[in-house]
């Protein structure tokens, strides 16, 4: 019966990348509060499509494909309107992009040298987008609540 359910996961994904327009959207217009509780529930169905397609066994290949695009296109998005609105500095702007770079030339090396799928997610990267999903809503809960601080120490901690 569940193999029936096995589009739930992808279904996920699709409503993560329709959750970064209006996200992107609310921050540019200042509107933290709505961006918050929507990037929270983009956090959690970036949670429960992992959840569900491994322990469900709902693993599917475009799943593969959209878990991953929506993760970037979310994360991404959202560093780039921060910055751009000057609500995060530079550095971490090229730091976020800089890694990212480099995680998707080594997987386009890795697919084409050892001619692989493409590779699995490890648990580095599960903690590095989890800080990165906490800092973004840290940085939009200080917005709502008008606080002024430096987070340099938890920049260096996360990047």
């Amino acid at each position: 019966m569940s193999k029936y359910f096995i589009f739930i996961p992808n279904l996920l994904s699709i409503l993560r990348i329709g959750l970064v327009y209006p996200i992107l959207n609310n921050i540019f217009l200042g509107e933290f509060a709505i961006s918050f509780i929507y990037f929270l529930v983009a956090a959690f169905t970036d949670a429960l499509d992992g959840f569900l397609a491994r322990k469900m066994h709902w693993q599917t290949y475009l799943g593969t494909i959209l878990d991953p695009v929506a993760d970037k296109l979310l994360l991404s998005g959202t560093i780039f309107i921060l910055w751009l609105n000057d609500y995060i500095p530079l550095y971490i702007f090229i730091i976020f992009f800089g890694r990212d770079v480099v995680i998707l030339l080594g997987a386009a090396v890795h697919m084409t040298l050892i001619e692989t799928e493409a590779p699995s997610p490890n648990i580095l990267g599960k903690i590095t987008t989890t800080l990165q999903v906490i800092y973004i809503l840290l940085v939009m809960l200080l917005q709502i609540l008008q606080y002024n601080i430096s987070l340099i120490g938890l920049d260096i901690l996360l990047f």
